[in-house]
């Protein structure tokens, strides 16, 4: 298998209930995580910490089921997953607050928070797909 070949397995059925996936999960944790910063006026850290506690529950269950059909309870793989989330969590939100704040150096603080949320969600994406399919949910 060629290189060319193995990028593309990852674009198979799995990775399109993944996003379908992924999309319900945005929009349940937009409108937490934005909700409690803009409307609660919670912190960012509280606020995207929430976001990630709550629809990663859903999350598990169903890319467990759904997206990777594992069957069966399985401790390992709900551990594995807590450590994929918290990891991909942490790197991306750690990366999107800095990186954010210095591209918009002259925005309000404000804007800079709401920006690296964003951001934060995107690396966030991107990183969780590699972690679930390659780590918690690998064949």
């Amino acid at each position: 298998m060629n290189n060319w070949t193995k990028l593309l397995t990852l674009f198979d059925a799995k990775f399109w209930k993944f996003i379908l996936v992924g999309i319900i999960n945005t929009i349940v944790g937009t409108s937490i995580m934005f909700g409690l910063y803009n409307l609660v006026g919670l912190s960012y850290w509280v606020s995207s910490a929430s976001n990630y506690i709550l629809t990663s529950i859903l999350s598990y269950f169903l890319n467990k089921y759904f997206t990777f059909q594992q069957k069966g309870a399985s401790l390992k793989s709900l551990v594995k997953f807590a450590i994929n989330i918290a990891i991909c969590y942490l790197v991306a939100y750690g990366l999107a607050k800095p990186l954010t704040i210095f591209m918009l150096m002259n925005a309000s603080h404000k804007v800079q928070e709401n920006v690296a949320m964003f951001v934060g969600m995107v690396f966030f994406t991107a990183l969780n797909y590699l972690g679930q399919r390659f780590f918690a949910f690998k064949e």
